[in-house]
């Protein structure tokens, strides 16, 4: 039979332990995190939310389009992120129009890199946007080369 003196300090001991285990059932655990193809069943559709969220939320009229992806991963912990990273450019069709346009080229070219991480529920076509940073490509010229130089784009 335990004695009266040891009650509290084993009653002490079972609860640190008990609290320790509700915080560690609270952090994220990381079940896998790779790297996707954009032909994954789940990524056109949130790559098409992405650019319609884009283009809500930015002051510019005219709409951009994803020219170029650089780079999908996906988290899976206990709900499903997409990390992804790429080049949006300005294109000729206004905010009103929703039709596949060329881009802008001349005086209006504007080409921004985006990187998203959003929230995806595949079955159920559920997204949210978590972390959206855009950097502009501003567009230098060499007597030689072509070349690209990332400014902090604003977006409303």
């Amino acid at each position: 039979m335990a004695r009266p003196w040891k009650a509290p300090p084993l009653l002490l001991a079972i609860l640190v332990a008990l609290v320790a285990f509700s915080y560690q059932a609270k952090k994220k655990t990381f079940v896998s995190v790779h790297e996707v193809s954009a032909i994954e069943l789940f990524v056109p559709g949130t790559l098409e939310y992405v650019t319609e969220a884009y283009n809500k939320e930015s002051d510019d009229l005219y709409n951009f389009r994803i020219l170029r992806i650089l780079k999908i991963e996906k988290q899976i912990t206990e709900h499903m992120e997409l990390h992804i990273r790429v080049e949006m450019r300005r294109t000729t069709c206004f905010k009103t129009e929703k039709s596949n346009c060329d881009v802008q080229e001349g005086p209006l070219y504007k080409q921004i890199q985006c990187y998203f991480s959003v929230y995806v529920v595949p079955s159920f076509e559920v997204y949210k946007i978590l972390k959206k940073n855009c950097l502009k490509c501003a567009r230098q010229r060499s007597t030689t080369v072509d070349f690209f130089v990332l400014e902090p784009a604003a977006v409303a």
